[in-house]
């Protein structure tokens, strides 16, 4: 099995919240390395990617610099994902906020010579904003469209339209502006609600997604922001979206995933430990894990998880 590459991407700049930037340290510090390794997927923690400043000792940075912050963050994690490819291991970044995408897959897309890949996005939010129409101007509001091609400069540096819009899927979407919408139906992105998800099931929908994100690519990812769940299932998030897709089901569905020769990195974003709730989306993030790259459908005892 291919080793995998846990990068923490230690950033909450690009959020409202800006909490997110702790937890790829709290998801080392539960252990979940050894807890990957105890169900057979070999992982190590290749690097902790930080911003040069802590959101707690700077709470008033101004949104020009913030910017500033994610542009050079997301540069360096480009960096790190790309070089853990190029040592021939399995990628799975951890954030922090949901702008360390255009970080993310600007460095996949380096690493596979800029031949196509697909994108699954689970998500509530369709993070398609440009600076010209975002209303609350957080960077983590923007990463699909500068992944897409748009968006602003520093953004686009490394991550300039990586992505193609017809190798992209979302599920789960159920909060979101006119403005974003418009763009991606623009570019013939497909976009699974969550009410269609509810009507159809989840296996359905990841089935549909992985015809897109497979249909003429050299392999494809998934990025899982943890706010796409039920806040029952993930309380620690920043925004919480109700009705939202259901951890069971969802796992179950992953599950399917499992062994594809396609797939060639994952991200887990915006965990915050310190809204979390008994470690609960800390199993989450595990269980996610497990569920696309152990060796065999894991039979873990959530009891016994990250108790320490």
């Amino acid at each position: 099995m291919t080793p995998v590459a846990l990068i923490g991407a230690a950033s909450g700049w690009g959020a409202g919240f800006r909490h997110t930037e702790e937890g790829p340290a709290a998801l080392r510090q539960l252990g979940l390395a050894h807890e990957l390794g105890a169900q057979g997927v070999p992982a190590q923690w290749r690097g902790m990617v930080r911003t040069e400043k802590r959101w707690r000792e700077h709470p008033r940075v101004r949104v020009p610099e913030t910017f500033g912050l994610v542009a050079r963050h997301g540069a360096a994690l480009a960096d790190e994902v790309s070089r853990a490819m190029a040592a021939r291991r399995f990628p799975v970044v951890l954030g922090g906020d949901h702008a360390i995408a255009m970080g993310s897959w600007g460095g996949f897309a380096r690493a596979l010579q800029y031949e196509p890949f697909g994108l699954i996005w689970l998500d509530a939010h369709l993070d398609a904003h440009t600076v010209e129409t975002t209303p609350s101007m957080n960077a983590h509001g923007m990463s699909a469209a500068a992944l897409l091609g748009h968006g602003y400069a520093p953004f686009l540096a490394f991550c300039d339209g990586v992505l193609r819009p017809e190798h992209l899927c979302y599920i789960g979407v159920r909060s979101y502006e006119s403005e974003e919408m418009a763009l991606l139906r623009r570019l013939g992105v497909r976009i699974i609600l969550m009410e269609e998800v509810k009507r159809r099931g989840m296996k359905a929908a990841l089935a549909e997604a992985l015809a897109i994100a497979t249909r003429g690519t050299v392999g494809f990812g998934l990025t899982i922001d943890l706010d796409g769940f039920d806040p029952e299932d993930a309380p620690g998030i920043g925004l919480k979206e109700p009705d939202g897709l259901r951890a069971a089901a969802t796992l179950g569905a992953l599950r399917g995933l499992a062994g594809h020769p396609l797939l060639r990195a994952l991200e887990i974003v915006e965990y915050i430990p310190e809204f979390d709730r008994d470690h609960q989306t800390a199993r989450l993030v595990r269980d996610l894990i497990l569920a696309l790259l152990a060796p065999v459908p894991a039979l873990v005892d959530t009891a016994e998880m990250m108790r320490r």
